[in-house]
């Protein structure tokens, strides 16, 4: 569903019918530890930049709305984990690097050759 930003992401829903409205975010709807959802946080969510990146299945992303300094500039803070590997997924864009070295190909991603 497009977000009120503009961009598709999977875990955004909004329901206008018949007078009644309903918009949030299931990403962070699901967890307790982040403050209450508002429209504008979609603005600088990662999310849909990840999900446009690395559409893997395994990839398990969590999300969580953080205050920052003196209460101002709420943003974001996504963790990712993939299901197949039981590891924390450094960078979420890019995918798991085990999850990458079983596929062909995928390997000079994560080369440490610079």
């Amino acid at each position: 569903m497009v977000t009120p930003a503009g961009k598709e992401c999977r875990f955004y829903y909004e329901d206008y019918h018949r007078g009644y409205s309903e918009q949030y975010c299931r990403l962070v709807r699901n967890n307790h530890r982040s403050l209450d959802w508002k429209p504008k946080d979609c603005f600088n969510c990662p999310v849909p930049d990840i999900l446009l990146a690395n559409n893997s299945p395994d990839l398990v992303l969590e999300g969580t709305i953080k205050q920052g300094l003196l209460g101002m500039n709420r943003h974001v803070e996504v963790t990712a984990f993939c299901s197949r590997h039981l590891v924390e997924v450094d960078k979420p864009e890019v995918g798991c690097p085990h999850c990458a070295m079983e596929r062909p190909g995928l390997q000079e991603l994560f080369s440490e050759d610079d």
